[in-house]
């Protein structure tokens, strides 16, 4: 039996919580407890249960680490996973995406196995910039559906903003960004997310309670292996952190708004009502400054991660905004009187 089925048979946990604004961990689908797990194995079993198997490209000083699935003929996808995460936070989503359409999921510079320099510039603008670099190599700019959680929903606001003009579709999970409406000190300071660190043992049940509403049971053999790895990369994701103080210097609440303004593409927005990271009021903000936005979707008893708390959710719903999306290209499509 393959270790990943025999893992999943616990319950259904995430395999790599992501942590910090835009992410939490998320741990392996299930797991009877045991004296050892092989987490490389376990996360290409979990990325090939998603129909997801991973590649790889240079482009100038970035060796870009992705996850890839689904029919190259299909319209694609592109999910941003948050500052502290990495592309197997949305294996559970994907699995459901990968059956309809070309899913594309990035290690971000600065995160999983993506490799850049010591002193990368890690700044949102640069982070677009490379991001484009990437999807532009991977010829898959064209009429590009984009999501993003977290601070990755901060990174596919921006992208649709630039970009405007080949972007089809957005997807906001629980996104970060500068408000009228926050009321956490998260976002009106992003230095306190170093509060949601895991620098030493213990720290990792102190942030699944704040980033989750009801934060799953984990064996302990598990949670100490994903403890161990956290507190390893906790500079990395420190240093992270600072850069994201940066975006309170290049943009204030105006002119964030100002820029999502230019946003053209149908967006969907998506929200756990127990947010304490980004509290909920933020999505009718969002929803009020983007031209095409639908009415955000608010689910009751998740927090601050959908993808992990109600992953199911999360895919039917982006798969019903998508078919809507795809309905409307395919009529303006259409020359006239057809």
């Amino acid at each position: 039996m393959p270790l990943i089925k025999s893992l999943r048979s616990f319950t259904s946990l995430p395999w790599a919580l992501i942590l910090t604004s835009l992410s939490c961990l998320h741990f392996s689908h299930a797991a009877t407890p045991t004296e050892y797990v092989n987490y490389q194995k376990v996360q290409l079993e979990e990325r090939a249960w998603a129909g997801l198997h991973t590649n790889s490209v240079r482009i100038g000083d970035i060796v870009w680490s992705y996850s890839e699935g689904g029919a190259k003929n299909k319209p694609t996808i592109v999910l941003i996973h948050g500052i502290g995460g990495n592309k197997d936070t949305w294996n559970d989503v994907a699995r459901e995406l990968t059956q309809h359409y070309h899913v594309i999921i990035p290690d971000l510079p600065g995160s999983g196995s993506t490799q850049v320099s010591k002193n990368f510039d890690l700044s949102l603008n640069h982070l677009n910039e490379q991001l484009r670099r990437f999807i532009e190599t991977l010829n898959i700019q064209n009429n590009l559906n984009i999501a993003g959680h977290s601070v990755g929903g901060s990174v596919a606001l921006m992208y649709a903003s630039k970009y405007n003009f080949d972007t089809q579709s957005v997807f906001l999970i629980s996104s970060g960004g500068l408000f009228k409406n926050n009321q956490t000190s998260y976002l009106n300071n992003p230095i306190y997310l170093k509060q949601l660190l895991v620098t030493k043992p213990g720290d990792l049940d102190f942030v699944l309670k704040k980033v989750m509403y009801r934060p799953p049971f984990v064996p302990s053999i598990i949670k100490k292996q994903q403890e161990q790895l956290l507190i390893e990369k906790s500079l990395e994701t420190s240093q992270l952190i600072t850069q994201l103080t940066e975006l309170n210097k290049e943009f204030n609440i105006n002119s964030y708004a100002a820029m999502l303004k230019n946003i053209e593409a149908p967006t969907l927005i998506l929200w756990g009502k127990q947010d304490q990271i980004v509290n909920v009021e933020v999505a009718q903000e969002l929803k009020s400054n983007i031209k095409r936005a639908q009415d955000p979707i608010i689910l009751n008893n998740v927090g601050h991660v959908p993808i992990l708390e109600a992953p199911e959710k999360v895919a039917q719903s982006y798969l019903a905004f998508l078919n809507t999306v795809q309905l409307q290209q395919n009529m303006t499509s259409k020359p006239n009187g057809l």
